[in-house]
């Protein structure tokens, strides 16, 4: 078993939720949740938003650590188990450009009940609602978007 882990993050600016579309081959088509492999010396966080940048070209900013999602799938060299961390991340625009290197041909800002309808993984739609929830919470507590508080 090959072990990998990745980090993403689910970004939201004025109450709406960054969603890439990924089309490999015309085989491979889906929406998603920016994510990626963590690299040597970074940290969890720092993967999350460098990601988020290089998938998206969003700039994104940490606030919470949300949960972990887990999953297995095979390639040639073997079964892989992938654990991917997961960021709550703040955006100050709803500007985004889908990495064309990555299979990623559209992206963009959707309303919570858009975003987890288009997204086919029920592990990201799971983050998805914990995420949104903290959100909301956050915002209640006039807490979204205060840089003092993350």
């Amino acid at each position: 078993m090959i072990e990998a882990v990745s980090c993403g993050g689910v970004v939201i600016h004025r109450g709406k939720i960054l969603t890439l579309y990924k089309n490999y081959k015309n085989k491979y088509t889906c929406w998603v949740l920016p994510k990626g492999t963590v690299e040597e010396g970074e940290d969890f966080k720092e993967t999350a938003v460098r990601e988020v940048y290089e998938e998206a070209g969003a700039l994104a900013s940490a606030v919470r650590y949300v949960g972990k999602s887990q999953y297995s799938f095979k390639i040639p060299e073997g079964n892989v188990h992938k654990v991917v961390h997961w960021y709550l991340m703040s955006s100050q625009s709803f500007h985004s450009r889908p990495q064309r290197e990555e299979y990623f041909v559209d992206s963009g800002y959707y309303k919570f009940h858009e975003a987890y309808h288009l997204l086919k993984f029920s592990n990201e739609k799971q983050i998805l609602e914990t995420a949104y929830e903290e959100y909301l919470e956050l915002k209640k507590a006039n807490l979204w978007g205060n840089r003092k508080y993350y």
